[in-house]
């Protein structure tokens, strides 16, 4: 699918390079995108303590809210470019955010039930939603513009998200943690713990009943501006032709670098609330542990908008090395230390975070042009790491403890750090 100028183009730059004559309402629209998704995303940090509670379950036990969650990247990511190629980025946005209402919506029967697997199936589709939403933006906002800007302008439009992700998170700890509950479930069994477990799981649906109504109002909207982006069809392919972008050495590590740095990110705000409840860290509340997890995502929002004119100076590929140096040193500081110092080094990690996720799917998809939506959706069916290296965290966190599971984002960055070294040189158009 390739974007028309309304106008022609002044220096003979190819077709998918032209640029709306309304791509600043059209960034609007992106923006508030990313600002939905990932706030959303997000509020699995504070569901996590919640259902860990009220289920009693371990830690790697608890981290298949993610898995399930970030399984749909992988399973959906392709479908949702073929879709994008055959209908176009904004009837496809549509499409996701009535699948976001849908899985919002399953909320109610996964409490009515009381079963830990209901609410997993919620999140999947809801996640579902989300990965066809991000296929879309992703590309659509590299696109809104020049070129030689698109490094800039995806980490500007990842700041919106880091919006989202501070946002949401203060709040539903305050709806979804503040109310945790005060009776040990393990001490009830049978129809009694069922029943217990609906009435504790309200608070979580009456938040995603309000967020179904809210991306109704959105996906409405859209719809009504469905026609303000001009677009062509793209030549009728097979999506599995797609995995032929990962014979280019550049984008399959960048593909491999969203895997980790996603599945990183995410084992880190994971474990926030647990790990500052911690007797040798902070020893807070669930509600106060909560409520700093969007300084996590606040950092990454703040890092987005020095990032984006960061990358306007310097070569992207360094920038990213050296995020991903510090964020190993923050976490190996804070694994080997104890209180305040622990505490806040973790905290730190999300500013560095921040030009990460845009920077390397920028730095994987140079030079892709009309096959800018396949790359996104492979970059996407990535971000499945999400689901896995959560749950790895999660086992070590049983086996050894929080501190020393820290290790296993260390070495996802650590992997990321070498991508940025490796793509420090523009890619050769």
């Amino acid at each position: 699918m390739q974007i028309e100028s309304s106008t022609a183009p002044s220096n003979g730059a190819p077709a998918s390079h032209q640029v709306p004559a309304n791509a600043a309402s059209l960034q609007t629209f992106v923006f508030a995108l990313f600002f939905i998704f990932g706030g959303i995303t997000s509020l699995n940090d504070v569901i996590i303590p919640k259902l860990k509670d009220l289920f009693t379950l371990s830690y790697a036990q608890a981290m298949l809210v993610q898995s399930a969650f970030f399984a749909a990247y992988f399973i959906v990511s392709i479908p949702a470019a073929a879709i994008v190629r055959r209908i176009g980025y904004m009837r496809t946005a549509v499409v996701g955010l009535l699948t976001m209402t849908a899985g919002c919506l399953l909320f109610i029967p996964a409490s009515s039930s009381g079963v830990f697997a209901t609410f997993l199936i919620a999140l999947f589709v809801l996640a579902a939603g989300i990965t066809i939403v991000q296929v879309v933006a992703n590309p659509l906002i590299s696109l809104l513009g020049a070129p030689q800007t698109a490094h800039s302008r995806l980490t500007f439009a990842q700041a919106f998200n880091s919006l989202g992700t501070t946002v949401f998170p203060y709040v539903g700890a305050i709806l979804i943690l503040g109310s945790l509950a005060t009776v040990d479930p393990a001490t009830l069994s049978g129809a009694a713990l069922d029943a217990f477990r609906a009435e504790e799981t309200r608070v979580v649906v009456q938040t995603y009943i309000g967020l179904a109504i809210a991306l109704v109002v959105v996906a409405a909207l859209v719809w009504h501006n469905r026609k303000k982006l001009v677009e062509t069809p793209a030549p009728k392919v097979s999506i599995l032709k797609a995995f032929e972008l990962l014979r280019q050495p550049r984008f399959a590590f960048g593909a491999a670098c969203i895997f980790l740095y996603v599945g990183a990110e995410v084992a880190v705000g994971s474990v926030i609330v647990n790990y500052l409840m911690e007797s040798n860290v902070l020893a807070l509340s669930a509600e106060e542990a909560g409520k700093h997890v969007p300084l996590y995502w606040g950092g990454a929002m703040v890092g987005r908008f020095i990032g984006a004119a960061l990358l306007r100076m310097f070569s992207p590929g360094k920038v990213l090395a050296c995020a991903a140096a510090m964020t190993i040193t923050l976490l190996l500081v804070s694994a080997n230390t104890t209180g305040m110092v622990s505490g806040w080094s973790l905290l730190a990690v999300g500013l560095f975070n921040s030009i990460m996720f845009p920077t390397i799917f920028s730095l994987a998809c140079e030079g892709l042009k009309e096959r800018a939506a396949e790359g996104s959706g492979l970059i996407c069916m990535a971000i499945v790491g999400g689901a896995i290296v959560p749950l790895i965290t999660g086992h070590a966190a049983d086996a050894v403890g929080l501190k020393m599971a820290l290790a296993v984002p260390a070495l996802c960055y650590a992997v990321i750090l070498g991508f940025g070294m490796f793509a420090r040189r523009p890619r050769a158009m």
